[in-house]
């Protein structure tokens, strides 16, 4: 018999491990029930956050550069480089984790330190930028970002218009001209796990706007603003799939910086080596904190899955809840999954001991597939 070989390929588990850990886990309770078992793994992402780590874990180098928070504040944001392929991940320097618990700023948060990472990777010699949106603090369509790589919004005295997306709502003008020339000589991959337009009722403000902290009347507002810009920079672009990721940095990416969009997982994937990892494989485990219809719908766990049902190796998922009938997830080319809270139902004392309960999960799974 074939000597199994188990790849695990798991995003985090949003709140209590990350996917380095969950893949520390999975291996120490499949090494236990099975000590031969020989173990891969290759934590993933889609292009959120913990897109970098996922990037350093696969043998990339973490650099890190001082940049301008979603308040206006100096964050420490990392970034990832590898020859000349850098992973940028806008949450370093834009995302929720850089706000004080409980507080937000939906009309006035900035993704100009996503601008500043974008230049510190291509001061680092990036030819091709992964650039990872999601988990963000801000809706201003980019407008920081593209002020930080050289474009001037102005309003109608010929002043800056301020940060954030209600302020664009006085844009008279945008000039692009001064942005940074070395962005016309590079690959920027905007790598995304959702297809939303810029605007309307699928678009950023109203779909991610209230996990943001914004208001109905904010919302209202944003959306207006955002329909402003994109009048002037091009609204053709703002119905494109990824658009309205992050906030709508996906637009300010593909209207001026020449961006081509792609499902992150897919991304992701390719620039960690999962190909390679798939063909040595007989079994892969994947998952993340919650398997839901979200999870279907660009994923890690989905892309994992179709690229290994694709290549005729079976997978298993590890999640902390699981919200999928067995049907949908056999559709999605996930054989069985084994929630944490099979193991533990209550979900804070889940939460908390989620590393043990998910070595007791990877012996099960090391039961039932490996022995």
């Amino acid at each position: 018999m074939e000597t199994p070989h188990v790849l695990v390929a798991a995003d985090k588990f949003k709140g209590s491990l990350t996917a380095v850990e969950v893949a520390e886990r999975v291996t120490a309770g499949l090494r236990r029930a099975v000590p031969g078992v020989r173990v891969e793994t290759l934590p993933v992402a889609d292009g959120g956050d913990g897109t970098v780590a996922a990037a350093v874990a696969a043998g990339f180098e973490r650099r890190e550069a001082r940049v301008t928070g979603p308040l206006g504040d100096q964050v420490t944001g990392a970034y990832a480089v590898r020859g000349t392929t850098a992973v940028v991940e806008m949450a370093e320097a834009s995302g929720l984790q850089h706000l004080p618990a409980g507080e937000f700023a939906p009309l006035t948060a900035t993704t100009y330190g996503s601008g500043e990472l974008l230049a510190a990777a291509l001061d680092a010699g990036a030819r091709t930028i992964v650039f990872g949106v999601g988990g963000s603090a801000t809706t201003d369509g980019g407008a920081g970002m593209l002020a930080a790589l050289g474009a001037r919004f102005l309003d109608g005295d010929g002043k800056p218009v301020g940060p954030g997306g209600g302020a664009l709502a006085e844009l008279a003008e945008a000039d692009l001209s001064g942005l940074d020339p070395r962005l016309a000589d590079i690959d920027l991959i905007l790598a995304s796990d959702v297809d939303n337009p810029l605007t309307g009722p699928k678009g950023a403000p109203e779909v991610y706007g209230r996990q943001k902290g914004a208001t109905e009347d904010d919302i209202a507002v944003l959306d207006a603003a955002l329909v402003h810009y994109a009048s002037v920079l091009g609204p053709e672009t703002a119905e494109l799939p990824g658009a309205g990721a992050a906030g709508g940095i996906g637009y300010g990416a593909l209207v001026a910086l020449g961006a081509r969009f792609r499902p992150g997982i897919e991304v992701m994937l390719d620039v960690l080596g999962f190909a390679p990892a798939l063909a040595r494989a007989t079994l892969v485990v994947t998952g993340e904190g919650s398997l839901d219809e979200q999870t279907l719908h660009g994923k890690a766990p989905a892309g994992v899955a179709a690229a290994a049902r694709a290549a005729g190796v079976e997978v298993v998922a590890v999640c902390g809840r699981l919200a999928l009938p067995p049907e949908a997830l056999g559709k999605a080319g996930i054989r069985r999954a084994y929630a944490l809270t099979d193991l533990e139902p209550d979900p804070a004392v889940c939460m908390a001991q989620a590393g043990p309960l998910l070595e007791r999960a990877a012996e099960a799974i090391a039961r039932d597939f490996l022995s």
